[in-house]
Parts: structure tokens; sequence; C-alpha cells
């Protein structure tokens, strides 16, 4: 538990339905389902008080439970994982917290320590109800859409995110990947849902632009770690790889 005395917890939401890799959450890597990598590596982070899932799946659920960790089931009709996450707040088996912090199912090599600095950032301020991570962006990443930019105030707060090259390169200036690892207050966590899509939000397809154009602010906080998501076969294979050869990773 944080030393501020407010309370942060872990949810990672996952599903069997997947366009391009079906039952992902419970594919073998290296003796162990995907979700059971992500979870024990959450379960490493210091400022998690508790780590669940919730997924809509029954078999996410026994499998869940099967490794000693716990689950909570949830609606199948969630357009995504942050409702998924509300509903799981609200849900009697969850436990209680300020602070709850949005982990990927498809990363079993997310580094604990990320997941820290992440919940600290908004642990230690209650006025900022959002956060999130960024690293620095490759020069071969800044025109490919599927790599998320973001520019940030002089405070480190989000100005906005995109799929396109931002900020323009006029002059030298920095440039942020955005890495989906989110932390919420609890109260603005249920309030999300209940914003309705916006327009920037559905150019973009990007979420979290609801927020921004509803006059949330998002904490943004640098990282050096950088995901690995796992999408599709050979994302599978390359993991496996590592987790194969080296099980304590990270």
């Amino acid at each position: 538990m944080h030393t501020s005395g407010r309370r942060a917890i872990g949810i990672i939401p996952a599903r069997l339905a997947a366009t391009r890799l079906p039952n992902k959450p419970l594919l073998d890597i290296a003796g162990k389902p995907m979700i059971q990598w992500v979870y024990e590596h959450a379960c490493e982070a210091r400022t998690l008080a508790d780590v669940l899932v919730a997924t809509p799946d029954e078999e996410i659920y026994r499998a869940v439970e099967s490794f000693g960790g716990k689950a909570v089931m949830t609606s199948v009709e969630h357009r995504s994982g942050t409702d998924r996450l509300a509903e799981a707040a609200k849900s009697p088996v969850c436990p209680e917290a300020d602070v709850i912090v949005n982990i990927q199912g498809d990363e079993p090599l997310l580094d604990p320590a990320a997941i820290d600095l992440l919940a600290e950032a908004i642990l230690a301020d209650p006025a900022i109800p959002m956060a999130s991570l960024m690293c620095a962006l490759s020069p071969h990443e800044e025109d490919e859409p599927a790599v998320v930019k973001v520019v940030t105030d002089l405070r480190g707060f989000a100005l906005y995110f995109s799929r396109a090259r931002i900020p323009y390169p006029r002059h030298p200036a920095p440039a942020w990947k955005h890495i989906g690892l989110y932390a919420y207050t609890r109260e603005f966590l249920l309030t999300f849902p209940t914003l309705p899509p916006t327009p920037l939000e559905q150019a973009e397809s990007l979420e979290q632009l609801r927020a921004l154009e509803n006059g949330y602010r998002i904490r943004m906080v640098a990282t050096d770690f950088t995901p690995t998501s796992v999408d599709t076969p050979e994302d599978l294979e390359k993991v496996r790889g590592i987790l194969s050869s080296s099980p304590s990773f990270p």
C-alpha cells in the first residue's frame, strides 16, 4: 500500500474474442497461460494492494482461479476495457481502492516498475483524475498509425493524442509514444463510461481523447519501459522465446 494512505489496485480486463489472435489470454507461454504471466508481474508492483482479472468468459475466470488468482465476471456487452473496468470496480468482490490501474491483458513482459511509476503519480495528487505512460518515440514509428503519439504541456499533462505525427518537426522537439497503461481515481473511472463518445475520439479511434474533450486532465509520466504487446502469432512466438529463456523477466 502506498505511504500516502491512499490505496491502489490493478484490474486486468481480458476476453477470449480477438480478431487476430483468438483465445489470446489462455495461449500457452512457457508452460503458463498468457494471463498468468500478466497477473504475476502485476502482483510484483509494490504500489498495488491487490490485483484481479475482469472477464466476460468463464474459461478465463476458471483459469485465473486455477493458478490462485482473483477474477470477477463482467458483462459481454462492453465496448471497451475501460467499461469492463468500471463494472468490475463496482462489484462486491472488488477490493476497495482510491486508484485503479488498468493493466493490459496482452502484456506478458509487463514491468512491475512501470506500474509503480504510474500509480505513484496519481496516488501523490488526489486532484489528478487520470494518468498514463509515455516513452521516447523512435524515428521509424513517427508515421506509423498503429503507434499512438502524445504531446504534453509544460507540467506533463496531455494536450493531445494522435495516430498522426505530432508535433510537426519544423524544429527539433521531444516526440513521445503513448503506452496504454492507465490509472484512474475510482470516481473518474465510474464517470468515464457515462460520457458519450466524442468527435476527436471517434476520428482518431482513441478512447482517451474523450477525457480531454470533456475537460479532464491526463497526467503523462515518462518511462524507459517499452511494451511488447501480443497481437499476432509472430508476437506470440517472440514472447515465448524470451520467457522460455528467461522466465524471471523482467
